[in-house]
């Protein structure tokens, strides 16, 4: 029994390396086309299959550049820690990617699998039954904040550090909203395991998103920030920083960061999927409950991956379309708005918790539901009118020259 689960686990474990890091590199190619799309140009089509004519869109794109990363000279500047300096991109891809133990990718697999000794149900996890499956991936993504701060202080250089200051800064600052957005989804489910959490909005019927529209807004403005995505990607903010945190870094080292980069944006958009979206419920198509056929479990991924591909495709619209925040705006968005939107979402989830349980049905639900979307347009709107009374108008000085302000 044990070995038969631990070969279960090996393969669960190479099929999610694989899958992710192949959609990392395709990703990147997806967003170039976004890009292009937005800016009305082409992207990326030019290589296709390798040693034929055949372009294919383009789709060879994602091979040439990890050949370039993996060609490129390895350049380590001389002034650097060289201990620290390696380790922190292996600190940050090992901890994006040993999140995904405790994600799902889809529900079970049926109890007749035919595969040869397995006699029960496979969970599509590579952590089943992981009781504290949401603490553990936050806590991973607060630890893959060192691998940001470790390369810009090793780097010894002046982009790269205050990239690093700059990340800690924000990403301290976004960790307490986006904890509150999840309480929300905590106390409603009563479970930290992100498959009851699906599996309750699946029996219910009803997603998160409806009974929380408060606290969806304010985990999703911190997912963003959290994972350094525009219009939040102030620790690397080009046209300020060069690249700000890995400046000093080129080629696999800087491939490693990359690549972390993306999986922290696939990490959001699952949890994002999960916690508010209903996972792989999809009413009439789905199911609710743990008897499942071949074709229910298919479809469950399907839907899953869908969803997600979707929040992917907002990310990337989004970083295309918006321009990027000041510091302090950024700073101001978190403490002032955020905060007091996600304290404010606790408290309304806790008395609909106590006095109209998500298990009720009929019209009496939709009443509720209604409820909270009116309390959270109400919020919106005196958050809205209250935004300029917090606004630090003072002018700003020229650092260069202190006795001219500059306008706000």
């Amino acid at each position: 029994m044990e070995k038969t689960f631990l070969i279960e686990a090996l393969v669960k474990i190479v099929l999610l390396i694989g899958g992710l890091m192949t959609a990392a590199a395709y990703l990147v190619l997806l967003e170039r086309w976004m890009a292009a799309w937005v800016q009305d140009r082409l992207g990326p089509n030019r290589v296709g299959i390798p040693l034929t004519k055949v372009r294919m869109f383009g789709l060879g794109q994602p091979l040439a550049d990890g050949l370039k990363f993996i060609l490129k000279e390895e350049i380590t500047p001389h002034q650097v820690d060289r201990v620290v300096y390696t380790a922190a991109p292996i600190v940050i891809l090992a901890t994006a990617l040993a999140a995904f133990a405790a994600i799902p990718f889809g529900s079970v697999l049926p109890q007749d699998s035919g595969i040869p000794g397995v006699t029960e149900q496979i969970q599509l996890v590579v952590a089943p039954q992981f009781d504290v499956g949401l603490i553990y991936v936050f806590a991973l993504g607060s630890i893959a904040v060192y691998g940001v701060l470790l390369g810009g202080w090793a780097s010894n250089s002046k982009y790269s550090f205050l990239g690093g200051l700059r990340s800690s800064a924000q990403l301290i600052a976004y960790e307490l909203p986006m904890g509150l957005g999840i309480l929300g989804v905590v106390l409603f489910s009563g479970s930290l395991r992100l498959e009851s959490i699906i599996g309750q909005q699946a029996v219910s019927g009803v997603w998160n998103v409806l009974w929380q529209p408060l606290g969806f807004v304010v985990f999703v403005v911190a997912a963003f920030a959290e994972s350094a995505r525009l219009p939040f990607d102030l620790p690397e903010a080009e046209q300020e920083l060069v690249g700000g945190y890995h400046t000093e870094y080129a080629g696999m080292r800087l491939l490693m960061y990359l690549i972390a980069e993306f999986l922290h944006m696939v990490t959001a958009s699952f949890l994002i999927v999960i916690l508010f979206f209903g996972g792989w419920h999809l009413w009439w198509l789905t199911g609710a409950g743990n008897e499942v056929t071949w074709l229910t479990a298919i479809a469950r991924v399907l839907v899953l991956m869908v969803k997600t591909l979707l929040v992917i495709l907002f990310f990337m619209l989004a970083r295309w379309s918006w321009p990027r925040f000041r510091f302090d705006q950024l700073m101001n968005l978190s403490w002032k708005v955020m905060l007091p939107l996600g304290l404010v979402n606790l408290v309304a989830v806790a008395v609909l918790a106590e006095f109209g349980r998500p298990e009720i049905a009929g019209v009496n639900r939709w009443i509720c539901i209604a409820a909270m979307w009116g309390f959270a347009i109400a919020v919106w709107v005196v958050a809205g009118l209250a935004a300029p009374l917090a606004t630090d108008n003072r002018p700003r000085r020229d650092l260069m020259n202190p006795q001219r302000a500059l306008s706000p």
